[in-house]
């Protein structure tokens, strides 16, 4: 959740956005969300996570790649557990989480279990194995193609098409996942 596009320190206007949105989206049975909040000197802006993580009032808070913006972004996993934070969200700093091997393989090392470890960022089938062979928890990948859908969107025009997600690509990623496992056994 994110109340603009485009960084991710926040003024006090749009915490309390996110906040509301965390609270109602709970209020409606997610159970969990996707959150973070710098400070311009990049660290975690802990007042801001705070405030999110009372509103998930118990779901799963997920901290998103503003990690991926942290001067160290290893040095930030011991806030981001005393926070409450049960899940990051990273690339490693990287476009693509396999280019960030080096600094997820830190983070899982730093995090030793007490909070998850998901790289997520151009991750592709192929990667799989590397990025579970680091140790992490999950592996996020979109698994989408275009829709290939040429009508326009609406009145007036528009962009036409829509991303969907590939339910071969999503097959390939669950057997790469079995595979990985399976030897790291």
């Amino acid at each position: 959740m994110r109340p603009r596009p485009g960084g991710f320190v926040y003024d006090p206007d749009e915490v309390a956005l996110v906040a509301a949105d965390v609270r109602e989206i709970v209020r409606r049975g997610a159970g969990g969300v996707v959150v973070g909040a710098m400070t311009r000197e990049g660290r975690v802006d802990r007042d801001a996570m705070r405030r999110w993580i009372d509103a998930a009032d118990g779901a799963e808070v997920s901290f998103h790649r503003a990690i991926d913006v942290a001067p160290d972004p290893v040095a930030i996993m011991d806030e981001l557990t005393e926070l409450g934070v049960h899940r990051v969200l990273t690339s490693g700093g990287a476009t693509r989480s396999v280019h960030g091997i080096g600094v997820i393989g830190e983070l899982v090392a730093r995090s030793a279990g007490r909070v998850e470890v998901m790289p997520g960022g151009g991750v592709h089938v192929e990667d799989i194995a590397r990025l579970v062979a680091l140790g992490v928890d999950a592996v996020h990948l979109s698994a989408r193609v275009d829709s290939g859908d040429a009508a326009p969107s609406g009145p007036g025009g528009g962009v036409t098409g829509f991303d969907a997600t590939e339910p071969r690509i999503v097959a390939a990623a669950r057997a790469a996942v079995d595979r990985a496992v399976r030897s790291a056994a």
